[in-house]
């Protein structure tokens, strides 16, 4: 086959390129990877050079007949002042790493800022032929490392990225790193009653009464979605995602223009949760629905009641999958209290590219020990989980 050349450059705004061009390569299985999802961030000024999330995004541009280019892969990337809002926790290299008298800031990140949650980070266009997309992917894994060099950075870094492009990365010299989360899996159930059919019995009647608290307390909550989420809802969301950040890490990341943009750029792949009580607005849960998932990502709340949490978090979602037939619920980071509610242990992957050879052998180390312990972890809670015992 004839490969025309490829040429690598970034831009430091999506909006110098088409959603049209993004998209092709982003394809739309993937909410969080969508040109409307990234640019929404940038427009909104919830990522940008006071937030030290700059935007930095690759292009893979091939050469075509009269100069004319045409973008054949792209990643989403950012140069970044600090490791804040990436759930891949690296703080205690950088802090051995300038501890040495290295520098480890600014570092390049490929990663959907503050989104823990596993999709593709080397997209290559869906017009691509199948032979021609290792090619992409490998040149985009080159242009980064070359990147890191020729800017003279500690390192680069892609999260939550696919065991498809996790592979191509390490054959390009990163370092892989897991951790693990809790996912819902959606075994062709026809109901949330035959899901609880497969739990334990102790396990199915704490489920059946931590929602029977909701449904018999005074608490109204409502599915919405697309044109059905008004601004004064993004205005009530917007209250509970501060008072939770707040009170978690200190200061909230997403600007509440960010709510607004994506409300009507991609309303159709949200589902808003919100809770009423005596006709106010006291939590809601924000979800975004991709192919088969639907990610739960957002929860906030001005008013504590028993289970409300289980309920908009967990229990709405997985009523929602089987409902429309998807086939996971991600829930986000963190949480083996989720494994008592039917959440299941899956491992995630990072790769990491770093310059110094010395630095990169005790972080090879570190890592070595470090996969064995989520391994071992991950069958240990694998071990935990409601469901009946074969």
């Amino acid at each position: 086959m004839d490969h025309r050349p490829l040429t690598i450059s970034f831009i430091q705004s999506l909006d110098e390129i088409s959603a049209t061009e993004w998209n092709d390569c982003a394809g739309v299985k993937n909410p969080f990877v969508s040109y409307e999802f990234l640019l929404a961030l940038e427009s909104s000024k919830s990522v940008g050079d006071q937030t030290g999330w700059m935007p930095y995004h690759m292009l893979v541009r091939e050469d075509g007949p009269e100069g004319q280019q045409t973008i054949k892969a792209c990643m989403p990337l950012y140069l970044k002042s600090h490791s804040y809002g990436e759930y891949v926790f690296d703080h205690g290299w950088a802090d051995a790493f300038e501890r040495a008298g290295g520098q480890y800031y600014p570092k390049v990140q490929a990663s959907i800022p503050f989104t823990p949650a596993t999709g593709p980070r080397l997209l290559v266009s869906q017009s691509s032929l199948p032979e021609e997309r290792p090619l992409l992917k490998s040149a985009l894994v080159d242009g980064l490392t070359q990147i890191t060099k020729k800017m003279g950075l500690s390192s680069a870094h892609i999260t939550f990225l696919n065991n498809d492009d996790a592979a191509v990365a390490e054959a390009g010299g990163f370092l892989i790193r897991h951790d693990q989360q809790f996912h819902w899996q959606n075994r062709n159930y026809s109901s949330f009653e035959q899901f609880l059919d497969q739990l334990s019995s102790r396990k199915r009647k704490q489920i059946r009464k931590e929602r029977k608290t909701i449904a018999d307390s005074d608490i109204q909550i409502e599915t919405l979605t697309g044109s059905a989420i008004k601004g004064h809802h993004w205005d009530a969301f917007f209250q509970f995602y501060i008072d939770t950040g707040a009170r978690k890490w200190g200061q909230p990341y997403l600007t509440r223009e960010f709510f607004d943009e994506i409300g009507q750029t991609m309303g159709e792949r949200i589902i808003l949760f919100m809770c009423n009580r005596d006709d106010h607005n006291i939590a809601a849960a924000l979800n975004f629905i991709g192919n088969d998932t639907i990610y739960g990502r957002h929860w906030g709340c001005i008013e504590d009641h028993p289970c409300l949490h289980f309920e908009a978090c967990y229990y709405r979602a997985i009523d929602y999958a089987i409902e429309h037939g998807l086939k996971y619920v991600e829930a986000g980071a963190q949480g083996p209290h989720k494994i008592a509610r039917g959440y299941e242990p899956i491992k995630t992957t990072s790769a990491h590219y770093i310059t110094n050879p010395s630095f990169r052998d005790a972080v090879a180390q570190f890592l070595d020990q470090e996969r064995c312990g989520v391994s071992a972890d991950i069958e240990y809670l694998s071990s935990r989980t409601p469901f009946k015992k074969a």
